[in-house]
């Protein structure tokens, strides 16, 4: 049975689904501790669960590295095999992703590479593009630049705003979400791999990117 850590900052909707996937029997990972770095309305459902959970309060800290240390340590209490974001809005700082990947992921509200950071869906309506979509990743020291375990396509309709994109984007992250936990619990999604497969993919595009440079 794969043991997940969940880490929150607001109504952890991620979060909820996970716990409903969980309660199936025939899921193959089960939720051990939820983790926030404020008080969080998703506690609540941890709380009907009977999910223990833990807060590392941003405020308290001098720094992110500060931070990210007692995150960290609370985590090795729990000892999860993964690390799920669900809406954590702080970048972890790069000791702590260090530590744990390739074993934290993540979703993104947009097809990435397209679109990376806090306004996905806003800035994929500003680009008037006909399609963005959701994504699953592992967590590295970018911003939503870590290797791409899972995603898929959401059409941008006429009339659509903030606020209608999200939620017909939210389902489907959900889902990509429930199904990337499930291959790495039954260990038909190596993390490792996908890992190593990005880095050398992130290396072939930066030596493309240099021989198209001019020389000094």
């Amino acid at each position: 049975m794969l043991t997940v850590a969940v880490l929150i900052s607001g109504t952890g909707s991620n979060l909820r689904a996970l716990l409903d996937a969980a309660a199936d029997p025939e899921y193959p990972a089960q939720i051990v501790v939820v983790g926030a770095d404020r008080e969080a309305e998703g506690f609540a459902h941890a709380e009907e669960y009977g999910i223990p959970a833990f807060m590392v309060p941003w405020a308290q800290f001098g720094s992110r590295e500060e931070w990210g240390a007692e995150l960290g340590r609370q985590l090795a209490v729990w000892r999860p095999d993964l690390v799920v974001l669900s809406g954590l809005m702080r970048l972890l700082p790069a000791p702590l992703v260090d530590e744990w990947s390739p074993r934290i992921i993540n979703t993104h509200p947009a097809y990435l590479p397209e679109f990376p950071g806090a306004h996905g869906v806003r800035d994929a309506l500003a680009a008037d593009v006909e399609q963005t979509g959701a994504s699953v990743i592992i967590v590295d020291n970018g911003v939503d630049s870590g290797p791409i375990l899972a995603q898929e396509r959401v059409p941008v309709l006429p009339g659509d705003d903030e606020h209608s994109l999200h939620d017909r984007i939210k389902p489907v992250e959900r889902r990509l979400l429930i199904d990337v936990v499930r291959r790495i619990a039954n260990g038909e999604l190596d993390l490792e791999a996908a890992a190593s497969a990005g880095a050398v993919a992130a290396s072939t595009a930066a030596d493309g990117d240099a021989s198209r440079s001019p020389a000094s």
